[in-house]
């Protein structure tokens, strides 16, 4: 057995501290579904509390994509919206280039402006996330009137014709509404918005799960290209571990609100060691594997609100033990570089 070393879901400290972008230290954010008080009042029932993201913690070096996986309900996309200060986190700490942002979700208007212009969000649906009421150039320009109001109207009109042509479109289509564009020409649309004021760090949060296969991998290329052109760093959030492999540096695989491991791609798809993660990776298709019996993922996510003691895998684990089901585990760092939350890890009982 390793002599690993048990630690929290933090950023472990590194030589390489002044190239990391963002630190996110044991997230938290819960939600209130409790009915309303007089129905609590009349049924005698409890307050409810939803543990969306409960203690998740994770660094991203500048230039690298980190990719967060896991089953739909896992917290992923909490984060995502933790990080960009759509939600107030419940618990935690946020670390930006250096700046504590852990109360962006609070500040308004112009406070917010010296962070916000330097990373930006993909949402998942290209068809919910433009307006349809403007063109395509005002959409486009949005960011540029607010953060960069300096510029003239000539100069906006020419930068959003540049942007439209670095996605793969042509600038006249900035004249165009986004309900004459197809699902692929939307989410370009949406980069280009991305794009507008530079920034360094941007979410992608499922921004291919609503195409076609074939428009997905233009869109992962063209986002590819876009990182080695200006350097971006990426949070990368999935439920697709064959488009994971594609675009990561690292993986974090998410199971009910916390972190399962964080390992290199390479590394996680070559021996993973958490039994989700193995999991995930036995369900992906794979020529090599024709002819070959899968295993299917067992069981449901348990329902949040009411989550199992211990590990919340352990319902779902062949490997679980009796301490499984009574303590949480905790993030370990292996000698490979991984980090595993897996008491059969930490006890040697798995590889």
């Amino acid at each position: 057995m390793c002599a690993d070393t048990a630690m929290q879901q933090t950023p472990p400290a590194t030589a390489g501290q002044a190239d990391i972008l963002l630190e996110a230290h044991d997230l938290a954010r819960y939600f209130d579904v409790s009915k309303p008080w007089l129905n609590r009042v009349i049924e005698r029932s409890e307050r409810l509390t939803l543990k969306a993201v409960d203690g998740v913690g994770f660094s991203i070096r500048r230039g690298e994509t980190l990719s967060l996986v896991g089953e739909s309900g896992c917290g992923k996309s909490t984060v995502a919206r933790l990080v960009v200060g759509l939600y107030g986190l419940t618990r935690g700490r946020l670390v930006f280039d250096g700046e504590d942002i852990s109360d962006l979700a609070s500040r308004t208007g112009r406070q917010t402006a010296s962070v916000r212009k330097r990373f930006q969000m993909i949402f998942q649906d290209p068809y919910a996330s433009l307006n349809p009421l403007w063109r395509v150039g005002t959409i486009i320009g949005e960011p540029l009137r607010f953060f960069r109001p300096e510029m003239s109207a000539a100069d906006r009109h020419r930068r959003v014709g540049e942007l439209l042509e670095q996605v793969g479109m042509s600038a006249p289509d900035a004249n165009r509404y986004p309900h004459e564009f197809s699902g692929g020409q939307r989410q370009r649309i949406s980069i280009a918005r991305a794009l507008a004021n530079e920034p360094e760090f941007m979410i992608c949060d499922e921004p291919t799960s609503a195409l076609d296969v074939s428009v997905q991998a233009q869109i992962l290329n063209l986002m590819r290209d876009l990182q080695d052109e200006y350097g971006l760093t990426y949070l990368f959030i999935s439920h697709d571990m064959a488009v994971v492999k594609h675009m990561s540096d690292r993986i974090a695989v998410m199971y009910l609100g916390r972190i399962a491991e964080i390992a290199p791609a390479e590394q996680l798809f070559a021996n993973a060691h958490h039994p989700y993660s193995k999991m995930l990776l036995e369900a992906v298709p794979s020529l090599e594997g024709a002819g070959k019996e899968r295993t299917t993922i067992q069981g449901e996510v348990p329902n949040p609100v009411h989550p199992p003691s211990g590990c919340a895998f352990h319902p779902r684990c062949p490997h679980a033990n009796a301490r499984c089901k009574a303590e949480v585990p905790r993030l370990i760092t292996r000698s490979d570089g991984s980090e595993v939350a897996c008491h059969g890890v930490e006890e040697g009982r798995l590889p």
